[in-house]
């Protein structure tokens, strides 16, 4: 049976293993509840309300970001640079709108151009956008 032990100088960091990789662990795990609310939008708008999968992606972008927003500042980072939350939640929000370019070109490339089915142009694009997102975030406001 395996134990893990707690150290009680980090919130939730595990024994023998670097703070920066739980964060990373909880930050994946609130990612892919996000992508799931972020892609389940995608596809119910566009294959069952017939919105233009670029209105979809958006629009479960959008949603996925509130859903990682909450999840971020409630479990996943134990440190906060930006004392304000109103600053907070702009500054999320904006590197979040560097996420949707991201997206919202990738998706453009990958379904208009390359014709790719939109569900496999979203999986591709995913990656980069947790790439960036994880990364700006950390280096901006949860450090």
């Amino acid at each position: 049976m395996t134990t893990i032990v707690h150290s009680g100088t980090e919130r939730g960091s595990l024994a023998g293993i670097p703070f920066i990789s739980n964060e990373l662990i909880r930050y994946f795990i609130a990612s892919i509840a996000a992508l799931l609310v972020d892609v389940g939008t995608l596809y119910l708008l566009t294959q069952f309300a017939g919105l233009h999968y670029l209105i979809s992606a958006g629009t479960g972008f959008l949603l996925g970001l509130a859903t990682v927003y909450v999840l971020s500042i409630r479990w996943v980072f134990s440190k906060r640079r930006v004392k304000k939350s109103s600053h907070e939640v702009i500054i999320f929000s904006l590197i979040g709108l560097g996420g949707l370019g991201i997206n919202e070109f990738g998706m453009y490339l990958l379904t208009d151009k390359l014709l790719f089915h939109f569900m496999v142009s979203k999986l591709v694009v995913t990656g980069l956008v947790f790439s960036w997102n994880f990364g700006i975030r950390k280096l901006l406001l949860f450090r």
